[in-house]
């Protein structure tokens, strides 16, 4: 593993398309939109796309950025602007939680399509802005963890007891939101008891 990838990760971001940008809430955006992604307040890792000359509010881009992400950041920073004759305007914002992309059950190299919503300067609603994030140099799967969502498959599962108490009738119940893991998931201690 090289030093880079101990202080930061590599996102593949891309930039898909936008919904319904207004200018100054009453119109929509006519056209040269663009869309600049930063780590957290870095603005010396910014990365844009092109401008979008005739999509208006609903821009389309399809293009992909890499973005260096530091370990410590908790959020990605996308940003909607759009250029027309007084300069370049602001149109929304969203902050993207590094946990919505990294972390939890999924591998951490896993292809991640998401949808959030704008808001402007204002804080109000201001469209939506759809892309898809995978990060590019993640560590490679431990032999215990990143077995990932296939391997699971293969692993005993136990379901956790549960005491139907006196109100099952005889009938076929059926019990919603139990939770199943793998044994190994449970570790020595829970396994055994079931």
């Amino acid at each position: 593993m090289n030093p880079l990838s101990l202080s930061s990760r590599l996102l593949e971001v891309t930039v898909i398309s936008c919904e319904n940008l207004l200018d100054n809430r009453k119109q929509p955006v006519k056209k040269n939109a663009f869309v600049n992604i930063k780590s957290e307040s870095y603005s010396c890792n910014l990365q844009t796309t092109k401008m979008d000359k005739e999509g208006g509010g609903f821009p389309k881009w399809n293009e992909k950025l890499i973005v260096d992400l530091p370990m410590h950041a908790r959020h990605l920073s996308v940003e909607v602007q759009c250029k027309n004759s007084s300069g370049i305007k602001t149109v929304g914002i969203a902050k993207v939680p590094t946990s919505d992309f990294i972390g939890g059950i999924l591998p951490e190299d896993y292809l991640h399509f998401l949808s959030y919503r704008l808001r402007n300067e204002k804080g109000e609603k201001n469209g939506i802005i759809n892309f898809s994030v995978r990060v590019k140099n993640a560590a490679p799967p431990s032999s215990q963890s990143a077995a990932g969502c296939a391997a699971a498959y293969t692993q005993q599962w136990t379901a956790a007891p549960i005491d139907m108490g006196s109100s099952y009738n005889g009938s076929c119940g059926v019990v919603t939101g139990v939770p199943v893991y793998p044994r190994s998931f449970l570790g020595n201690s829970m396994a055994k008891r079931f």
